[in-house]
């Protein structure tokens, strides 16, 4: 109303009740950030309810309760709840014990202004006192809109079979417009001639857009890669990348490992691990070159930063890693106060922001992958605290991560990092459901990784940033597989190799670790295997000295690498017999995918099928 612009981003919602809630918050987090926004001023997130929804559903919680928290603040949400007094078909009093649908809201000590919807002065009355608020005070407020609705669910329904009183009633009330109508013409600020003139206007006018909409069917322009998006496309064929990192580069990073502020008193176990793993880096120091999975993340994300690229990584107990792993944050054993090395490698990288976040997936990964949506040039990655927490998430990863560019043409390059191995300790946290993402994978919608060394971690992590498109990338990290002394990468790894979605038997070029060297004329069985289940079977190759098999490791599931897995197949020229193996039951992992698949690629004998060695169902 003051004559300026204002730009007004309306996202897409799965119906799925509530689900967006996080999500917008994440946008509108991402925006403040890309706008220097500090004062959480210029992006508003508002929100809209159901009043059943409201109450029930566990994300508007969630969501209430991170809009406190610094590391997902975005300066208060107008949050504008319906109330229809009805859920679909169910009243009240069987969903709610409380007065309000907004009680819930009490946790964060939100005002909250109940309006009558019939009055339209009222409502444009409690809106300004919200928004007035909001920015007043940069916290949530609530604006209980009182209402009714005068048709069934969808406008179809009929809603007399379950709330026949209620519905005679508002089968006899006037409406909003009837209402005011008369209140204005009996207040002489308009007579009814000009009332009606002003209905029939506004009725031509949505008349006229339905014939147009009906008679012309508009395709609806697509502007997917505008704003920061802009310079990115969709993905073509090609989805490698120059990942390798300079060996300077690395080497910087790592001297920051150790380095901390005047006065600081890292703890002493951390200590002598950050200096072990600053001694990877140096090959001549003594294990030198041994890089472990935790140091590849440091040099990945650290080599990000230096190149201008933010990062921002959350999940539950992250700053340390749920095994002990990362330690990415360092504590001051006599303060308590924090260091983040990787945040401050050298002076004017970007900023690697790492977070522990409350014990939510549902809402923390509807706000990471609606931080991925926003801003496309930072990396963002959230971390379950074992891989079947993810589950507590399915709803962002189903109706969002697998399929947002399918139905609403939005890119996202969110990093899934989801613990997964069978280390003999019981039927919780040893899966990351593997088989439910690949269940989701068609069309190159997203990439599913089982990786088995450090090296090709660093490359994925780049790889995500190194491209002229962006692709969700589930990751299916390690646990035992953190201190495998096999699991392991050298500086050359980093600074010279790429990412490689199939890796072919390391025994063909006489890799020490992988035993004798491997004869491929000689190869009559090639075990294809994912994951840290390849390790066992190096294991018990070389406990056996076999030298008729050969060892391949499928490292991307998704997309499948035909062509890769087909050329190295074509390298053991008396190939017999083709063998998936895995650490999963049969009705789960990689098997129920990769069998077509590999029927697809069989080589001779004419019709050999792949078989099955694992886990029964």
């Amino acid at each position: 109303t003051n004559g300026h612009n204002v730009h007004l981003s309306l996202c897409p919602n799965p119906s799925h009740l509530e689900a967006v809630n996080p999500v917008i918050e994440g946008i509108v987090r991402a925006k403040q950030n890309h706008l220097g926004d500090a004062a959480r001023a210029r992006v508003v997130p508002i929100l809209m309810h159901g009043d059943a929804a409201f109450t029930g559903q566990g994300i508007v919680f969630e969501t209430l309760w991170l809009s406190e928290l610094e590391g997902y603040r975005t300066g208060g949400t107008i949050h504008i709840i319906v109330n229809n007094q009805i859920g679909f078909t169910t009243s009240p009093a069987s969903y709610r014990f409380t007065p309000y649908p907004s009680d819930v809201a009490k946790i964060i000590q939100a005002p909250v202004f109940h309006v009558n919807g019939d009055d339209p002065e009222a409502a444009v009355q409690a809106a300004r006192l919200a928004i007035g608020f909001r920015q007043q005070f940069k916290r949530d407020v609530i604006i209980d809109l009182v209402c009714y609705r005068r048709h069934g669910h969808n406008e179809l329904d009929d809603p007399t079979f379950t709330q026949p009183v209620m519905y005679r009633k508002i089968a006899g009330h006037p409406t909003v417009l009837t209402q005011y109508r008369e209140r204005l013409i009996t207040g002489g600020v308009l007579s009814a001639a000009d009332a009606d003139s002003r209905t029939a206007d506004c009725r031509e006018i949505l008349d006229a857009a339905q014939g147009y909409a009906r008679d012309f069917m508009p395709r609806q322009p697509v502007f997917a890669f505008g704003g920061l998006w802009k310079g990115l496309g969709w993905a073509g064929e090609d989805w490698s990348a120059r990942t390798a990192g300079p060996a300077e580069i690395l080497t910087e990073i790592a001297a920051s490992f150790t380095r901390v502020p005047a006065g600081f008193t890292p703890h002493p176990k951390v200590a002598r691990l950050m200096e072990a793993r600053a001694a990877m880096v140096r090959a001549e120091a003594p294990g030198g070159g041994q890089i472990d999975w935790g140091c590849a993340e440091a040099l990945a994300i650290g080599s990000l930063v230096l190149e201008g690229i933010p990062v921002r990584l959350s999940g539950q107990d992250s700053g340390r890693g749920t095994f002990s792993h990362r330690h990415a944050v360092l504590h001051d054993i006599e303060t308590g106060t924090e260091h983040v090395p990787l945040d401050r490698v050298r002076d004017g990288q970007a900023h690697f922001l790492v977070l522990d976040s409350m014990l939510s997936e549902n809402a923390v990964l509807g706000f990471e992958f609606g931080m991925s949506l926003a801003d496309p040039h930072r990396l963002v990655v959230w971390e379950a605290q074992f891989g079947d927490f993810a589950n507590g998430a399915q709803v962002i990863i189903d109706q969002f991560i697998a399929c947002s560019e399918s139905k609403w043409q939005r890119s996202s390059g969110i990093v899934l990092l989801l613990p997964h191995g069978y280390e003999g300790q019981g039927p919780e946290h040893s899966s990351a459901r593997l088989e439910r993402y690949l269940q989701l994978c068609a069309d190159d919608n997203m990439q599913v990784v089982n990786l088995t060394t450090p090296a090709q971690y660093f490359h994925a992590l780049r790889r995500q940033m190194k491209r002229s498109f962006r692709k969700p990338l589930i990751v299916m990290s390690p646990k035992s597989l953190l201190r495998h002394k096999g699991a392991v990468s050298t500086l050359a790894d980093l600074t010279d190799g790429t990412f490689q979605t199939v890796i072919d038997d390391p025994a063909r070029s006489g890799a020490p670790e992988a035993g004798p060297r491997l004869d491929p004329a000689r190869v009559t069985r090639v075990i294809l295997c994912s994951g840290k289940v390849y390790y066992a079977l190096l294991h018990e190759r070389r406990e056996r000295e076999l030298d008729h098999v050969a060892l391949v490791r499928l490292e991307q599931l998704h997309p499948f690498p035909y062509r890769e897995l087909k050329e190295l197949l074509a390298g053991y020229p008396n190939l017999r017999q083709l063998c998936w193996v895995q650490e999963e039951p049969q009705n789960m992992g990689g098997w129920s995918f990769v069998e077509p698949r590999l029927r697809r690629l069989a080589p001779a004998p004419e019709g050999m099928m792949p078989t099955y060695i694992g886990r029964d169902a």
